[in-house]
């Protein structure tokens, strides 16, 4: 998605690269933006659990994480503490490389992972990036849940 927001208006100059960039939305956004505009009513369940929120670093650079936090709290009794962090350490492929695992790992370890560690067992470790959910499983042993899967969840709680 930020491919057609950010790099796409700036390979193509154009106008229709513009609307595009425009009309681009995460996920997130996109519910958050419904909702708001009394435009979107989902029937979730609760899930009295707190979860713990990592953003991924685009969702971070772009100012996305509002957006992500909104529809989480959509969830009734959900209590979600964002975790202060930076990058999860695996950038994408970088942990993944045996030359750069330990760097990851450091990275990781700076924040994310001892916060994840420190969460109640039955908290959500709610996470976006593919390898951001990676890295806290193989650095905590903890599963984390896209923003999608846990709405998911909530719909079924509600039946």
């Amino acid at each position: 998605m930020f491919t057609f927001r950010d790099e796409l208006p700036a390979l193509i100059r154009s106008d229709t690269a513009d609307a595009l960039a425009a009309q681009s939305l995460l996920m997130e956004e996109f519910l958050a933006r419904e909702r708001s505009a009394g435009r979107l009513q989902l029937p979730l369940g609760a899930l009295p659990k707190k979860a713990m929120l990592h953003g991924h670093c685009h969702q971070k650079a772009f100012a996305t994480m509002g957006a992500v936090e909104s529809v989480l709290k959509m969830v009734p009794e959900l209590e979600v503490q964002t975790v202060e962090s930076s990058c999860c350490g695996m950038a994408g492929s970088f942990g993944y490389d045996s030359a750069t695992i330990d760097v990851s790992m450091k990275m990781g370890e700076l924040s994310l992972l001892p916060a994840v560690r420190k969460a109640p067992e039955d908290a959500l470790i709610v996470a976006d990036g593919t390898s951001c959910r990676h890295q806290i499983h193989d650095g905590t042993g903890r599963k984390a849940a896209h923003v999608a899967r846990v709405l998911a969840m909530s719909l079924e709680a509600a039946h």
